[in-house]
């Protein structure tokens, strides 16, 4: 055990917490997705996804955002694998990638409306 001369807690570098603790690359990767869902009109692009698979021009007008706009947010979602596209003729449909990413967003949603009350 060390004892730091800041603090009267015990700390045991071998203890189970640091060696349990993420890895640097791990940590990063997770930075850059809660970058990516910093922003609102991305996480409006992710609720209208979690209601249904759509193409731009519909989400474009679902959220109240030029299809341009829309289709940077995308890009960076996909790029963080947030959500996926499959391509039927000329039109792209846009989805979330997996349940995880409902789960993301249904945990913060929880959780500021119990902070809220």
């Amino acid at each position: 055990m060390l004892k730091s001369d800041n603090c009267s807690c015990e700390v045991s570098p071998q203890n189970d917490v640091q060696g349990n603790l993420a890895s640097d690359d791990t940590l990063e990767e997770m930075a850059m997705m809660f970058k990516s869902l910093s922003d609102p009109s991305r996480l409006k692009i992710i609720n209208a996804l979690l209601l249904s698979e759509m193409c731009v021009h519909a989400i474009s007008q679902t959220v109240e955002m030029s299809q341009p706009a829309v289709s940077h947010h995308l890009k960076q979602l996909r790029q963080q694998r947030l959500v996926k596209c499959r391509r039927v003729g000329k039109s792209i449909y846009y989805v979330l990638n997996d349940y995880h990413v409902q789960l993301l967003f249904d945990l913060c949603r929880t959780h500021i409306c119990e902070s809220s009350k």
